[in-house]
């Protein structure tokens, strides 16, 4: 018996998960493109004029602001997106969508209205298609989800016209102490910048594969009574771990951008989900211990260079990655 056969009330196919997943990719990649654009303004947040010194704040700030809060809504679309495809026994998609992320107020504006206006023509085809099929569920889903799309769009849209300050060539000599930050040093923290990306995206999708319903079935007496299983349990555990994810992410782009690097947005290694809660564990468990030694060698080269700052950053992540670690590591004794 196939998956989709599990669920009745809804006749799915694998045209229709296809058109769902396309929404999932898409609100990875506008997650990802207006989380990066957030952490490019502590780059661009130098730009001031004499009314902001004056008000201590900018209104590269309000504006960074309001880009995190839309990322991590975004993201939330995603991951009810990728609930539903598990409840109807399809397979969610760990790929995302290429993001652009410009260099100005007015360049973010103008690429989120375009992704918006992008996402809005697909998730009206879903609503219709939902509705033609009897999927009332991902319908109301959708329809919800395009109501706060439209209101980013509108936001958006408000800011396309906006005058950006001008970047004046800057007068004083680089300074010696900068050209420790070489090409090949953003190369390494940008492998942390694309760790963190897959486990995003990975633990993410794990999160949601618990409704899948081979998930979701109570095996026992003690699972029936406590109405909960280990899927569930370590559901929740991916949950938490997830929001510390995010953070790393945020501070390690938001460094890179600091230091006038570029911070990428291609996920490595590519996520995998797997099928079991085992599964989910030793994929975990394996991608915890690589993003370890890879911000210890992070650490490492920090210190060669005499990168004080960078080299705290990382031994406080790596504190928090061994955690998560030894979180797996229970499981799997």
């Amino acid at each position: 018996m196939s998956r989709s056969e599990f669920f009745m009330a809804v006749k799915t196919s694998p045209e229709y998960f296809d058109l769902l997943n396309q929404a999932v990719e898409r609100e990875f990649m506008v997650s990802i493109q207006y989380f990066l654009q957030h952490a490019k303004m502590e780059k661009i947040i130098k730009r001031t004029i004499p009314e902001n010194i004056i008000l201590d704040k900018t209104t590269y700030e309000a504006v960074g602001k309001f880009l995190r809060e839309i990322s991590i809504n975004e993201m939330k679309h995603a991951a009810d997106i990728m609930e539903r495809i598990y409840y109807l026994g399809g397979e969610a998609t760990t790929k995302s969508g290429k993001p652009t992320i410009g260099n100005s107020i007015s360049e973010f504006a103008q690429l989120g209205v375009k992704a918006e206006e992008e996402a809005l023509m697909l998730y009206r085809k879903i609503i219709e298609t939902a509705g033609q099929i009897g999927d009332w569920q991902t319908r109301e889903l959708f329809e919800k989800i395009y109501r706060q799309e439209e209101e980013h769009l509108f936001k958006f849209q408000e800011y396309t016209s906006f005058q950006d300050e001008k970047e004046e060539p800057s007068k004083v000599p680089y300074p010696e102490w900068r050209k420790i930050f070489t090409d090949d040093y953003f190369d390494l923290l940008n492998k942390a910048v694309a760790a963190e990306i897959t486990g995003i995206i990975q633990y993410t999708n794990q999160h949601e594969k618990a409704a899948l319903l081979e998930l979701r079935r109570k095996n026992t007496a003690l699972e029936t009574v406590m109405d909960t299983n280990k899927a569930e349990v370590v559901s929740k555990l991916l949950k938490e771990i997830f929001m510390v994810e995010m953070e790393h992410f945020e501070k390690i782009s938001e460094r890179i951008y600091l230091l006038d690097g570029e911070a990428t947005f291609t996920p490595d290694p590519l996520p995998v989900v797997g099928e079991t809660v085992l599964d989910f564990l030793r994929l975990d468990h394996a991608l915890e211990s690589s993003a370890i030694l890879l911000y210890r060698q992070i650490i490492a080269e920090a210190l060669k260079r005499g990168d004080t700052t960078t080299r705290h950053l990382f031994e406080e992540i790596v504190r928090q990655e061994e955690d998560h670690f030894w979180d797996f590591d229970d499981f799997l004794r």
